[in-house]
């Protein structure tokens, strides 16, 4: 079991930052699972996520002297989550992609109407966004922050933050009504 402290991010954040272990493992096992969420929707592969969730644990722990408070520790640790997604992302490109690594649909074949949208479904239509709109989605579905919050993290200004969502959003259920991204939809290019 993990340790469990009930003061508030910020608390644990600045007694980290002042060399409090317990107030570190406190806060990483705080929001260890939504960093997993974050990676696994940005890189809809269990593998890379764990892998990108590891590194973005480590970079909290090293960066954790840095965090100022001027953001919320929440906007700030996914961020580094997210950065830790896409650096994965792209290391993921460089290398071949395996037959096991590519998403099914759930359903081929069915129509929009018949289609009962399951956690399958939307990890494999995710899959199938560019990271750029995939992060957008998550960040604002999985982990419930506001385009500002996301803006901040991905560095970008929340019009295009706005832009990605509802782009992303779109693709992703054309993708998991049809299995079909149209050409006005961001999708990544799949063999």
């Amino acid at each position: 079991m993990g340790i469990r402290d009930e003061r508030l991010d910020s608390e644990l954040a600045a007694a980290a930052a002042s060399g409090d272990r317990r107030a570190l493992e406190a806060l990483l096992y705080r929001h260890t699972d939504r960093i997993h969420a974050i990676c696994r929707r940005i890189l809809a592969n269990d593998h890379d996520a764990l892998d990108a969730t590891q590194e973005a644990l480590i970079a909290v722990t090293r960066g954790i002297a840095k965090f100022d408070g001027r953001a919320q520790f929440t906007t700030w640790c996914y961020r580094v989550a997210t950065n830790a997604a896409l650096d994965e992302a792209r290391r993921r490109s460089r290398r071949p992609v395996t037959m096991e690594e590519m998403p099914e649909a759930a359903h081929a074949g069915a129509g929009p109407d018949d289609i009962v949208a399951s956690r399958l479904d939307v990890d494999a239509g995710l899959a199938r966004l560019s990271p750029d709109y995939r992060a957008a989605v998550a960040l604002r579905d999985l982990a419930d922050l506001d385009y500002a919050e996301i803006g901040q993290i991905l560095g970008i200004p929340p019009g295009t933050v706005r832009s990605r969502i509802a782009r992303g959003r779109a693709a992703l259920a054309g993708l998991i009504g049809n299995q079909e991204g149209t050409p006005e939809h961001p999708t990544q290019n799949t063999p």
